[in-house]
């Protein structure tokens, strides 16, 4: 059993924790602002949550994954590198953060189309993670050689 806590690791657990907790906060709270219309006593509770709880939780996950990438990089690796599937992950969550940014003002006025976009965005950048194997670079398997003698050649006739 490996107990060596290295850097990599600890900022990889970071942003997942941070990232796993915004998405979920961003699915509740988009539930929570159906249930404040017509209810006085609970209005603007979802643009409150969205920007205690998920929008602090999407920037940190920001920080920790910019973190992230500088210690891969330091340590020999490069996502860049290895196809499309980080480039993809980096425009999903630039559009998401920037949306998270904007989704509490919008709340506050009854309007749940920015938090709707921020979970969608979160289901596709995750998705972008989950299956990075459709984006990566990959080059055609060679078969095995097969030695040419005289019982592999055709007959001649």
């Amino acid at each position: 059993m490996n107990l060596k806590f290295e850097a990599v690791n600890l900022a990889l657990w970071l942003h997942f924790i941070t990232v796993t907790v915004g998405g979920g906060a961003a699915i509740v709270t988009l539930l929570l602002s159906g249930f404040e219309e017509g209810k006085e006593d609970i209005q603007g509770l979802a643009a409150t949550i969205w920007a205690k709880v998920v929008a602090w939780a999407f920037r940190l996950a920001l920080i920790a994954g910019i973190a992230l990438l500088v210690l891969m990089i330091q340590g020999g690796q490069n996502p860049f590198k290895a196809g499309t599937y980080f480039h993809i992950k980096l425009v999903l969550v630039l559009i998401l953060v920037g949306l998270s940014e904007m989704t509490p003002k919008a709340l506050a006025q009854g309007r749940r189309g920015s938090a709707l976009l921020v979970v969608v965005f979160f289901l596709a950048a995750s998705f972008t993670v989950f299956n990075k194997g459709l984006f990566l670079r990959q080059t055609p398997k060679a078969g095995p050689e097969v030695p040419v003698t005289a019982a592999t050649t055709p007959a001649a006739r």
